[in-house]
């Protein structure tokens, strides 16, 4: 790959469990070639204490992390996306700002970690599950070659990738 630096935004509902997974997971394994965000439509304002809990865990940045609101990568002044990736049902359903630069977009839905219900250490099982199969997705992106892949053929690829293990079915209650 280039010394091209892409950004991705990972978009959800409330943007405190998996988008914020997905771009640490990015910031991580893709500090090389990719720069990463994100964002909620309806943010609820704090990051999930078992996602913190997880990133901490398995040697992921946490530092930084926050929830906030899509609105804020559609204004003139914000980082011009290269790939926005929906990671829940609702947000792929919902319309989207107008992004500068029309990005490639994917929906790379998973069941919610946040909307698990019992003790904590199910709870926090359903975050690694969550993490372990957004990494995965993350290393499918990474590893194609952008800068020698058509368009369509990336578009593509890039929908194959949302529909590996994991994937939801397409419906889902908003978190």
């Amino acid at each position: 790959m280039s010394e091209r630096i892409y950004n991705v935004l990972f978009l959800c509902t409330g943007n405190t469990a998996r988008s914020i997974l997905a771009e640490s997971i990015l910031r991580k394994d893709g500090r090389r070639n990719f720069r990463a965000f994100s964002a909620g439509s309806q943010p609820k304002g704090t990051v999930n204490p078992f996602a913190i809990k997880v990133l901490n865990r398995l040697d992921y940045p946490a530092d930084e992390l926050r929830s906030k609101s899509w609105e804020e990568f559609a204004r003139p002044d914000a980082p011009v996306m290269d790939f926005v990736f929906t990671v829940c049902d609702n947000a792929a359903g919902e319309a989207c700002p107008i992004w500068p630069g029309q990005p490639m977009t994917a929906h790379w839905g998973i069941e919610d970690p946040a909307a698990v219900e019992g003790t904590d250490m199910e709870k926090e099982a359903a975050f690694v599950a969550a993490f372990r199969y957004l990494k995965n997705r993350i290393a499918a992106f990474a590893s194609l070659p952008l800068e020698s892949i058509d368009r369509l053929s990336l578009g593509t690829k890039l929908r194959d990738i949302g529909r590996s293990d994991g994937a939801t079915s397409g419906h889902e209650k908003a978190s």
